[in-house]
């Protein structure tokens, strides 16, 4: 039992070093302060380590897979036409929004395997990032991927109410493969996939994703939106 405990805290992303860090220093000074005090600091220390948890994912390789880029929940998917940044044409396509909260880890991995061929930072607000119009006020960062066989991709990492920075590991011209991490959102954030037009999407608002694992849709298919019940 101790040892499933323990599995829930994988050794946490490079990038939540320094934060574990600053929580373990205030823990101390709050121990010294009032024993109390340094308890919640234990806990709020402990949450940290969760928050930057980096585990690993079985992430499947068919040709025409989308897969999604975060942990979190479906909170939209809506035809609309993609922001300027990602450099995708007028034309509408869907776009499929994971929002992740304080809870879900935030590593982003790569829907699709292609070459990074844009990569656009926005400033901007940090509205509550569940609402539609964060993919247009909110700060964020536009990635476009092309797969080999010419297809493009929009994927964007919007900051929502408590995210304050967008970390990317990646450069615009690098190959990225399906599955691997390219960035991650502290603390609290949504990711946008536009797919390409005509393409529908096999999940449901209100589903739970899972990064690097969940098919949010299908492009080799001609099977149309799947239909969902909540039970």
């Amino acid at each position: 039992m101790f040892e499933s405990i323990l599995s829930v805290f994988v050794p946490p992303h490079r990038e939540g070093y320094r934060f574990i860090g600053i929580f373990a220093a205030v823990t101390v000074v709050l121990f010294w302060l009032a024993e109390p005090l340094g308890w919640i600091g234990v806990v709020a220390t402990l949450w940290c380590v969760y928050f930057f948890r980096d585990p690993e994912r079985v992430t499947p390789l068919r040709e025409g897979l989308v897969i999604s880029p975060a942990d979190g929940r479906i909170c939209l998917i809506e035809k609309v036409v993609p922001p300027n940044e990602l450099d995708l044409g007028p034309e509408a396509r869907l776009r499929i929004s994971v929002f992740m909260n304080v809870f879900d880890c935030h590593v982003n991995r790569a829907p699709v395997a292609g070459r990074i061929v844009g990569m656009t930072y926005v400033p901007g607000k940090f509205l509550n990032a569940e609402l539609d119009k964060a993919s247009e006020d909110n700060e964020r960062h536009a990635m476009t991927l092309e797969t080999p066989d010419g297809e493009r991709y929009g994927v964007v990492q919007i900051a929502g109410l408590v995210a304050r920075r967008i970390v990317t590991f990646v450069k615009a011209g690098e190959p990225l493969g399906v599955g691997e991490r390219y960035g991650l959102i502290r603390f609290g954030s949504r990711v946008d996939v536009y797919l390409p037009p005509g393409k529908q999407a096999h999940v449901a608002i209100g589903q739970r994703a899972i990064a690097g694992e969940t098919v949010l849709a299908d492009c080799a298919s001609e099977e149309g939106p799947r239909e969902a019940r909540q039970s």
